[in-house]
């Protein structure tokens, strides 16, 4: 098939969930796929840049992610952070001997003045990624989380203190002199259909929403824009996003999600076991769709994909008929 006959998708996707989501996308034969990542959980260590969701969508559409883990690389080592923790250093962020390779490259690029985009394709190319792994923006954009003991960078609050601390507030340090990429904007303006993933809606969707230029471009979109919850039964598949919501006065579940995406979703995909929330969903001008969206192996993944663009083509035609 030709990449002209390919359906063009461009999705929202940061965390573990948008890798999975992405990972069945590309899997479909039928799909030229780009992802616009999350950059905001970026944060420098042991002197290197490190990019958790972007490394962590290359490595899983490399197929060389740890599955077990669902983020680093298989097959991996701990000597570079067990002679750092010899020295003295604090080692809490967990980074592997063949990531410390990737971290070290993209800091040298980073320190001639290289765009951020242009590494991450490089990195992408030398992975043998197929589809595009775009950044939101080229400049830096850090999520801070509010607790008891003050503000926290994301990191310290997701890996160093394990989501334990009461989220009190978030904020997007840098996000107010960030501008989008022309390669995101141009992804969302070309793409055929648009998903957002069912990533984290606070500190992985939200970051990258919140770039200038990025939301407008998708609301003058007129292709179908389909979110996947990342919420069942008012739980999380995996992360902190439901006890975020909760703590921030938000509904943790579906329809909390279709609050964070109303005016920018035309369908939410929610679980069989939301199916009651279907009519508080509709009410929010989102046209709930149920379906199996537990993501546990890859048959999973790539039906559920497959049914996203059944979906979107569904629309299109009755769009085209009226």
């Amino acid at each position: 098939m030709s990449d002209q006959q390919k359906l063009k998708v461009t999705l929202l996707a940061g965390g573990v969930g948008g890798a999975k989501m992405a990972e069945g996308f590309a899997l479909l034969e039928d799909v030229d796929l780009t992802i616009i990542g999350n950059v905001a959980d970026d944060e420098e260590f042991h002197g290197l840049w490190v990019s958790p969701d972007i490394d962590t969508m290359t490595y899983t559409l490399s197929g060389r992610i740890n599955r077990q883990q669902g983020w680093g690389l298989a097959d991996e080592g701990t000597r570079a952070l067990e002679t750092l923790t010899s020295l003295g250093e604090d080692t809490w962020m967990m980074l592997g001997d063949r990531d410390f390779g990737l971290h070290i490259y993209r800091t040298m690029r980073r320190m001639k003045g290289d765009r951020p985009s242009d590494i991450a394709a490089d990195v992408a190319k030398a992975f043998g990624v197929k589809s595009k792994i775009l950044l939101p923006t080229d400049d830096v954009v850090q999520t801070r989380v509010k607790t008891e003991q003050g503000w926290l960078s994301f990191q310290e609050y997701f890996v160093k203190e394990k989501c334990a601390p009461v989220v009190k507030a978030l904020e997007f340090a840098g996000i107010e002199a960030a501008t989008a990429t022309p390669e995101a904007l141009e992804a969302i303006a070309s793409a055929e259909l648009l998903v957002i993933a069912p990533s984290n809606p606070l500190v992985s969707i939200e970051p990258i929403l919140a770039i200038e230029g990025i939301r407008d471009a998708l609301k003058k979109s007129a292709v179908p824009t389909i979110a996947v919850s990342p919420l069942i039964a008012g739980k999380v598949v995996k992360g902190p996003a439901d006890r975020m919501m909760s703590a921030l006065g938000m509904r943790a579940d579906a329809v909390g999600v279709a609050t964070r995406y109303q005016g920018l979703a035309d369908i939410l995909l929610i679980d069989h076991q939301d199916v009651a929330l279907s009519a508080e969903i509709l009410d929010l001008s989102i046209a709930p769709h149920c379906a199996d969206i537990m993501m546990k192996d890859m048959s999973d993944k790539m039906r559920l994909a497959s049914e996203i663009v059944d979906l979107a083509r569904d629309q299109g035609q009755n769009g085209a008929a009226a």
